[in-house]
């Protein structure tokens, strides 16, 4: 809904394209950080073998890839709804009367870029209201869930003798 804010309109009209593909860059960036510290999805290694060294590289690669894929699909899917909700809802004309200056349909891209970086950050930190367990459900498969659900259990027997 911050597609219809005239303080959006504002900031979304001052801001450059190379702003908002820095804003673009820095959304998604921040929403796979947040999700792997809040997860606790990066993988640390078993021992200090090299081969489990390299099997953690691994595993926080394909996370990092994973996550980042996700992270850019859903946001590309936001930039598209916000475009086509502003495109059906708003009037250049209108906006750019309220706010004084030209305003068109190009504005509208920007608005639509500006709001899906901001909307992502949001869910980016929305998803800390979500269980670790939800969000390794998310990230990982059932087959990797059973791994180091087995990893989990031998570290704790370990633990105890």
């Amino acid at each position: 809904m911050a597609t219809i804010n005239s303080t959006v309109w504002l900031l979304a009209a001052s801001l450059s394209p190379w702003r908002l593909a820095v804003a673009m860059v820095a959304s998604l960036a921040l929403v796979v950080i947040w999700l792997v510290v809040d997860g606790e999805l990066w993988d640390r290694p078993d021992d200090d073998s090299e081969e489990a060294r390299d099997r953690s590289r691994l595993y926080n690669l394909s996370t990092v890839l994973t996550l980042s894929a996700g992270a850019l699909i859903c946001y590309a899917v936001l930039f598209v709804v916000n475009l086509v909700w502003a495109l059906f809802v708003l009037d250049p004309a209108v906006m750019g009367g309220y706010l004084r200056t030209s305003f068109g349909q190009g504005e509208l891209l920007l608005l639509a870029w500006f709001v899906a970086s901001a909307a992502t950050v949001g869910g980016g930190l929305g998803s800390g209201l979500e269980s670790d367990e939800a969000i390794r459900a998310a990230a990982y498969s059932k087959r990797e869930e059973e791994r180091r659900r087995r990893l989990a259990e031998d570290r704790s027997s370990q633990a105890r003798t």
